[in-house]
C-alpha cells in the first residue's frame, strides 16, 4: 500500500460514545492545518455470519473529511465492512466480530460502548431510501426530538434540508408525507435526517443505485459538499461513481479480502495489484 496521508492519534477516550463530542473529549478539529487525521481504523478485521467468512483480516485507516468509496463486486464484503463501522451488524444473530474497529482511538466494540449513542454519531443512508410514513418537516426532526434538541428546532431542520440541498424543493411543503417525494428526493430526505443528528461520520451503502441518472448526479454533488463538514464512506459498484466522487478507494475483492487502498487516482490509473487492474479493466468481476 503506497498511502501518503498523514495520520493524528487520538487518545482514547473511556466516554467516547457521548451525544456531544465535546463532552467525550473530542476535537472535530483534533489535527494541525494541512493534515488528515484517521477517524476510523480498522485492525486485522474479520467477520463470520455463522460458518461463512465475509471479512478476512482487513486493516485500513480511512481520514477525516474525506470521501472514501470502497468497491468490488458482489459479495466480497464491502457493505459489511461498512456495517461494522457503526455496529450495524448487532442487529444480524448470525454475525460475529474480531479484531479491532476504532473510532477516534476507541475500538466501537468495546463493552462500555452503546451502540445506539454510535449510530448518532456515525449515521447511516441506506440503498433504498427509507423515508418515515411522517411529513418531510417530521422526518428530519424525529431524531433530534429522541435526543431531547427541541429548541430552535425550526432552525435545525431547515439547516438539515439546506445542508442536504432540498431545502429549496420542499420549503413550502413541509407540512407533506416525505413518501409522496420522489425516490432522488426521498434519499435526500434520509441524508437530510441523518445529518440532521450532527454526526461526524456519513456511511452511504449504494446511496444512488436505485436512482435515475439525473438524481443520481445531485448525490453526488452532494456527497462533494458533505466531505466539507463530514467524513463521507460510501460503498459503491459504479467504479466512475468511484472515480468521480472520492479521495480515497479501498478495493475488496473475492473472499472478503481487501486487496488496496490507496489514493483514487492511483487505484484507478496505476494500481499496485494486478487483480485490482483485472478488476478495473472488466476483466474479472
Amino acid at each position: 500500500m503506497n498511502d501518503d496521508t498523514t495520520t493524528v492519534d487520538v487518545e482514547p477516550d473511556d466516554r467516547l460514545i457521548e451525544t456531544d463530542p465535546a463532552e467525550a473529549g473530542l476535537s472535530r478539529d483534533g489535527a494541525a492545518s494541512g493534515t488528515a487525521p484517521t477517524v476510523i481504523e480498522s485492525r486485522h478485521l474479520n467477520v463470520w455470519y455463522d460458518d461463512t467468512q465475509a471479512i478476512r483480516d482487513v486493516s485500513m485507516e480511512i481520514p477525516e473529511r474525506q470521501v472514501t468509496a470502497m468497491i468490488g463486486p458482489s459479495g466480497c464484503g464491502k457493505s459489511t465492512f461498512l456495517r461494522c463501522i457503526n455496529r450495524m451488524n448487532d442487529l444480524i444473530d448470525a454475525a460475529r466480530v474480531e479484531g479491532e474497529l476504532l473510532f477516534n482511538g476507541k475500538d466501537v466494540y468495546d463493552d462500555d460502548v452503546d451502540p445506539v449513542a454510535l449510530r448518532r454519531r456515525i449515521g447511516m443512508v441506506f440503498q433504498q431510501p427509507n423515508p418515515f410514513p411522517k411529513s418531510i418537516y417530521d422526518n428530519v426532526a424525529y431524531g433530534l426530538r429522541v435526543q431531547g434538541r427541541t429548541d430552535d428546532l425550526d432552525e435545525q431542520v431547515e439547516r438539515a434540508l439546506r445542508r442536504s440541498a432540498l431545502w429549496d424543493e420542499v420549503k413550502d411543503q413541509l407540512d407533506e408525507s416525505g413518501l409522496d417525494l420522489s425516490g432522488g428526493q426521498q434519499q435526500r430526505l434520509c441524508i437530510a435526517r441523518a445529518i440532521a443528528a450532527d454526526p461526524e461520520v456519513i456511511l452511504m451503502d449504494e446511496p444512488a443505485s436505485a436512482l435515475d441518472p439525473v438524481a443520481t448526479s445531485k448525490i453526488e454533488d452532494l456527497i462533494a459538499d458533505l466531505a466539507e463538514e463530514y467524513t463521507v464512506v460510501i460503498v459503491t459498484h459504479n467504479m466512475q461513481q468511484a472515480a468521480r466522487i472520492s479521495d480515497k478507494t479501498a478495493v475488496f475483492l473475492t473472499g472478503g479480502e481487501l486487496v488496496e487502498f490507496d489514493d483514487t487516482n492511483e487505484i484507478f490509473e496505476n494500481p499496485e495489484s494486478d487483480r485490482v487492474e483485472d478488476y478495473i479493466t472488466g476483466k474479472f468481476g
